[in-house]
């Protein structure tokens, strides 16, 4: 892991939450490793509350970027941290090794990654599509795909991993 500030290119995106399939970080890694591109991992705390963002004024920074003194953040991240870990590990060794860091931002996922990406110069965001069942389903419709609100909302390349079950396990 590496800090924020990468030497040469800037970053790809890639959303990720916890318990997520794990496919979509595989996936960035990959890709980070093949176009040698360091790789920024965002958490979105949609519990946190994002005021109207203004990048001059401190209370509006830390609200994108909510302290991580809270118990239950740096639960999260701690389970996040490893999985990234797991990931970079998984990338195969022809494809390279790429610096990687983590951030936290809060608010509503799709619009924190878009602020992040335009913020940290990132020239394509990756995130993951919904799980199937019928929550997963119902909360997608009461709060919106964050893949479809990037896709619409976005200047930049999206990539959208697809939640890959065997056809055997697939029960939708």
């Amino acid at each position: 892991m590496t800090s924020d500030r990468f030497s040469g290119s800037s970053p790809l995106l890639v959303g990720i939450a916890p318990k997520q399939h794990p496919e979509v970080l595989q996936t960035a890694a990959i890709l980070a490793a093949r176009l040698k591109r360091p790789l920024l991992c965002a958490y979105v705390d949609e519990a946190s509350y994002l005021v109207e963002w203004d990048p001059a004024r401190s209370a509006h920074r830390l609200s994108l970027h909510p302290d991580t003194d809270d118990d239950e953040i740096r639960a999260v991240s701690s389970e996040l941290r490893g999985a990234i870990e797991a990931a970079m590990a998984d990338v195969p060794a022809e494809a390279g090794r790429t610096e990687w860091t983590f951030r936290t931002l809060a608010g509503d996922p799709a619009r924190a990654l878009a602020r992040l990406a335009a913020e940290s110069d990132a020239p394509m965001i990756v995130v993951g599509t919904s799980e199937r069942g019928f929550t997963h389903r119902l909360t997608e419709a009461l709060n919106g795909s964050v893949g479809a609100w990037l896709v619409h909302h976005q200047s930049r390349p999206v990539l959208v991993v697809p939640y890959r079950m065997p056809a055997h396990e697939d029960r939708t």
